[in-house]
């Protein structure tokens, strides 16, 4: 079945940096847009940040020249540097596996914690 395994959330103070990856089983993983979206309580989950079967990447304004994305498809992983961290970025951060808009996955979240 298909797996999306999330890692490297924790707490780090404001302006410092964390690298999240999300590994991927059971899909093949070229094919496939990936990207990161986190949620807040009470709020809607929302994109941060995707990149497609081509490399091509897109961010939102929020977090533009501050997290990159990237895909390394021999090891199935997706990362997420994020790099001068603000405490608004706190929040649980889940990977996705996208496909033609008919296929999507889910990992199970990983929490970023920034104190201020």
């Amino acid at each position: 079945q298909v797996q999306l395994v999330e890692s490297g959330g924790g707490l780090v103070q404001a302006g410092g940096s964390l690298r999240l990856s999300c590994a991927a089983s059971g899909i093949t993983f070229s094919v496939y847009a990936m990207g990161w979206y986190r949620q807040t309580p009470g709020k809607q989950r929302e994109s941060v940040a995707t990149i497609n079967s081509d490399y091509i990447t897109n961010y939102a304004d929020s977090v533009k020249g501050r997290f990159t994305i990237s895909r390394d498809n021999a090891k199935k992983t997706v990362y997420l540097q994020m790099n001068s961290l603000k405490p608004e970025d706190s929040a649980v951060y889940y990977c996705n596996a996208g496909r033609s808009n008919l296929w999507s996955y889910w990992g199970q979240g990983t929490q970023v914690t920034v104190s201020s």
